[in-house]
């Protein structure tokens, strides 16, 4: 059956090694028949979270903050699975992914309970180094909390100049990781 799939694209380098992972676990997930909806961060206006637990009012614009963030909201809910792609900034993911993700509190605020709505999860990432302890640990942290199903990571190590990634295998694993769902 197909799915839906939703891309936070936290990478702020355009055609940086993180959207070549991106674009190659697109490619899969299309040819098997998915419906892909990405979203660039870094060029989009999303302020970070108030805190303010005044959200989930409205089902169709859930935070008090009206930004960028009206354009994920909708694409999100409809989502089966939802892909946190990010460079490696400092051991975890960016800053840009981290506000953008704490921003989808307001959706759980719908919920009397403070119930996020249950997705399946991809992890992209590129980074100059090897050690993706921290950000697996953060991401793997996020899927038990949520109650969401991580259908597999893609980890892209040694690749610092934008297009290093280039020839990769880490980008056949993308797109079979992809093309699987």
């Amino acid at each position: 059956m197909a799915k839906k799939i939703v891309i936070l694209n936290g990478s702020p380098r355009k055609g940086g090694n993180t959207a070549h992972l991106i674009d190659a676990f697109t490619k899969g997930a299309e040819r098997a028949g998915n419906t892909v909806v990405r979203f660039d961060l870094q060029g989009m206006n999303i302020r970070p979270c108030l805190g303010c637990c005044r959200g989930g009012k409205d089902e169709a614009s859930p935070c008090v903050q009206k930004d960028d963030m009206g354009k994920i909201y909708p694409a999100y809910r409809e989502a089966d699975v939802v892909v946190l792609a990010s460079p490696l900034y400092y051991w975890n993911v960016s800053g840009q992914l981290k506000c953008a993700f704490d921003r989808l509190f307001a959706v759980a605020e719908c919920d009397a309970n403070y119930n996020n709505p249950v997705k399946e999860s991809v992890l992209l990432m590129a980074a100059e180094g090897f050690e993706f302890e921290e950000a697996e640990y953060w991401y793997d942290r996020l899927m038990s909390h949520l109650g969401w199903t991580s259908l597999g990571k893609v980890l892209a190590g040694g690749v610092m100049e934008a297009g290093a990634i280039e020839g990769s295998p880490k980008l056949k694993e993308a797109e079979a990781l992809g093309e699987k769902l």
